[in-house]
C-alpha cells in the first residue's frame, strides 16, 4: 500500500465506525431507559460477561461504572461455568455482550441465571437471536458492517458496544446526582485525585515559615525576610496583624529600575496593596488556577479576619502534579 492508500484506509475505518456510533442514537429508546432505571434501583451489582473482544469491552464498561458510582464486576463466561458463577447474587443485574447473540458459553449460563432469578440485560448485535429471547431487556448494538474488510475482526461492533456502555454509565451518573466530590472519593490517587480532593490547608506553608513583616519595618528587613524564607515574597501586615499588602521579587526589581536610594523606604512604601488571597478550605487546584489567571507565583491564605495563616507557592503545586494535562 502507498502512503495515500494507508491514509485513505485509516479515514475509511473512522468513517465506518463514526457512522455506526451516530446510528446508535436511534437505538436509545425505552429499553435503554428501563435498563438505567433497573441498574439505579438495584440493591446488588451489575455483572458483565462476554467472550473474546466483547469481554474486553465489558471490562472497560465495568471500570467506567465503578469510577462513576455504580458497583460492577466482570465475570468470564468460561470461568463462570467452572465455579465463578458463585459471584452472582439474586439482587444483581447481569449484562451480556454478544455480537452474534449465539455465544455458546453465555447460552450455557442462561439456565443458571434463571435459577438465581437475576434480571438479564443483553447488549446484542442480533435482536432476534437465541440470547435475545432469553433476556429481560435487549439493547440493540447492531452494526451494518465491521471496519475489517473481511467482516471478521470485531471493530465497529466493539466500538458501538463501548459507546453504549459509556451512555449507560453517564446516564446513571446523572440520575445519581454524582458530584465532583463523589468522583474525588473514588479517585484518591495520582494527579487527578489530588486536583479533585487536596485542600489548601493540607499543603500550605504555616507558622514560623510564613514570611511576614510589619508595614512599618524597613525595606531592608523585608528583603531579608524574602531571602530567608526563599519564597520570593513576604506578607505585609499592620500592627494588628491584618494583611495590608505583599512584596515580591518582582516588586523589588521594578523599584530598583526607578531608584537605588532605598534606605529610607519601609515595607508599606513598596508593597502591592490588596494582594490576591484565598481561604484554606478551597481546593489546592483552585489556588493554582488563580495563580495562572493572575500570573503570580504565591497566594496568601487568610482567616476570617484577613490575617495571614499560610502561603502557597506555585512550585509546590506543580511538584504535586496539580497542573492540568
Amino acid at each position: 500500500m502507498t502512503s495515500e492508500q494507508i491514509i485513505a484506509k485509516g479515514k475509511e475505518v473512522i468513517r465506518i465506525e463514526g457512522d455506526a456510533i451516530l446510528n446508535l442514537i436511534n437505538n436509545i429508546d425505552k429499553n435503554f431507559a428501563q435498563a438505567v432505571e433497573l441498574m439505579f434501583n438495584s440493591h446488588g451489582r451489575v455483572v458483565f460477561t462476554g467472550m473474546g473482544k466483547s469481554g474486553i469491552i465489558a471490562r472497560k464498561i465495568v471500570a467506567t461504572l465503578n469510577s462513576t458510582g455504580t458497583a460492577a464486576i466482570f465475570m468470564h463466561p468460561t470461568d463462570a461455568l467452572h465455579g465463578d458463577l458463585g459471584m452472582v447474587r439474586k439482587n444483581d443485574i447481569v449484562i451480556l455482550i454478544s455480537k452474534s447473540g449465539y455465544t455458546e458459553e453465555i447460552l450455557q449460563l442462561i439456565p443458571m441465571f434463571k435459577r438465581i432469578n437475576v434480571t438479564i440485560i443483553g447488549m446484542l448485535g442480533e435482536t432476534d437471536s437465541k440470547l435475545a429471547k432469553e433476556c429481560d431487556i435487549v439493547l440493540n448494538v447492531s452494526v451494518k458492517e465491521e471496519a475489517c474488510p473481511h467482516d471478521l475482526a470485531p471493530t465497529t461492533s466493539t466500538t458501538v458496544a463501548l459507546v453504549l456502555g459509556d451512555a449507560l454509565a453517564i446516564a446513571l451518573l446523572e440520575k445519581r446526582g454524582f458530584t465532583v466530590e463523589d468522583f474525588a472519593m473514588l479517585h484518591p490517587g495520582g494527579s487527578l485525585g489530588k486536583r479533585l480532593s487536596l485542600k489548601i490547608e493540607e499543603i500550605m506553608i504555616t507558622g514560623k515559615d510564613i514570611p511576614i513583616v510589619d508595614e512599618n519595618e524597613s525595606l531592608k528587613d523585608a528583603i531579608l525576610m524574602i531571602t530567608s524564607k526563599r519564597l520570593g515574597a513576604t506578607c505585609v501586615v499592620n500592627g494588628e496583624g491584618v494583611l495590608t499588602g505583599i512584596i515580591t521579587d518582582g516588586d523589588l526589581r521594578r523599584l530598583l529600575e526607578k531608584t537605588l536610594d532605598i534606605k529610607s523606604l519601609t515595607a508599606k512604601d513598596v508593597m502591592t496593596k490588596k494582594p490576591k488571597t484565598i481561604n484554606k478550605d478551597f481546593l489546592a487546584s483552585f489556588a493554582l488556577q488563580q495563580m495562572e489567571n493572575f500570573n503570580i507565583t504565591s497566594i496568601i491564605v487568610v482567616d476570617e479576619l484577613n490575617k495571614p495563616e499560610g502561603i502557597v507557592h506555585l512550585h509546590d503545586l506543580v511538584k504535586l502534579g496539580l497542573q492540568s494535562r
